[in-house]
């Protein structure tokens, strides 16, 4: 074969193995970056819907509570999106002809919904709760972002299941007590601002995460939080430890049944504890997000 080929051959035949390589190796970065990039989540991009709708406007401006327009969201898978009626409960009263609500009215008027275009949506294949995530303390923003400050909403995460995967591994770095679900302004404890949280025995029937009661206001000067948080009078036999993890550990500044966090990792474990909230090796069934 020295006489078709010629010596070089040889390595013009290692170059282009090399090269193969090379290309398939970049195509599947390449892929892989796509597959996350915004081109293909929508992350940051702003929908062009029907109506301009502001929610920093209406949550930081008028001060409106989430559940307001998303009734369902503490007993439905899906958060929903409001009605007309809800829109023509203010804006009966005022902006009544402002052009940019011209399509709310239409609507009105009509019957016809709104055809608003879902910003957060999921594959079919999958199934997401928002009933057991808000009861269980996930806050809005830790999924949704500060929609308080969208004035067009916005994807802030990108949905995919390695970001969903990413909390269901450590979900104490994002929980938080239930009554401070809807905050968008929440921030974690700290040494500068500890929280106090205090549990009590779980009743049949009674969702656990209703078995805490949490404040950011220390129980020791602050005698109303704790007549209203807790029961004194069982809460003051309770050995001078709390359950961390599933583990007895010391209660820091322990008050009449209060335990004291300054840190996210120390309230996430107790809150894991007492939600009941099942660990990753729990989790042995697709069924839980794929029905």
């Amino acid at each position: 074969m020295a006489q078709i080929f010629d010596r070089s051959s040889n390595a013009l035949a290692r170059m282009s193995l090399v090269l193969t390589g090379l290309i398939v190796i970049a195509l599947g970065v390449t892929l892989d970056q796509l597959q996350r990039s915004p081109w293909v989540t929508r992350q940051g991009q702003r929908a062009d819907q029907p109506v301009p709708f502001s929610h920093k406007h209406h949550v930081q401006g008028l001060g409106l509570q989430c559940q307001y327009c998303h009734t369902t969201v503490e007993k439905s898978s899906y958060a929903g999106i409001p009605p007309t009626r809800t829109c023509m409960n203010c804006h009966a009263q005022i902006w009544t002809n402002a052009q940019l609500l011209e399509p709310v009215r239409q609507s009105w008027y009509t019957g016809q919904s709104i055809p608003w275009i879902k910003v957060h949506d999921l594959p079919d294949f999958v199934y997401f709760s928002h009933e057991i995530h808000v009861n269980k303390g996930i806050g809005c923003e830790s999924c949704h972002g500060r929609v308080d400050e969208m004035p067009l909403m916005y994807a802030q995460n990108t949905l995919q299941m390695e970001w969903c995967l990413d909390c269901h591994r450590n979900p104490a770095k994002n929980l938080r007590p239930t009554s401070q679900v809807y905050n968008m302004d929440w921030q974690a404890p700290a040494e500068d601002h500890p929280v106090w949280c205090a549990a009590v025995d779980n009743k049949p029937g009674v969702p656990t995460a209703q078995s805490v009661s949490c404040t950011t206001k220390d129980p020791a000067t602050d005698k109303e939080s704790e007549q209203a948080l807790i029961s004194p009078a069982r809460e003051q036999a309770r050995l001078q430890t709390v359950s961390v993890g599933g583990q007895s550990a010391p209660a820091m500044g322990y008050i009449a049944g209060f335990a004291k966090f300054t840190s996210q990792e120390d309230l996430g474990l107790f809150l894991v504890d007492h939600y009941k909230i099942r660990t990753p090796k729990d989790l042995t069934s697709c069924e839980v997000c794929h029905r």
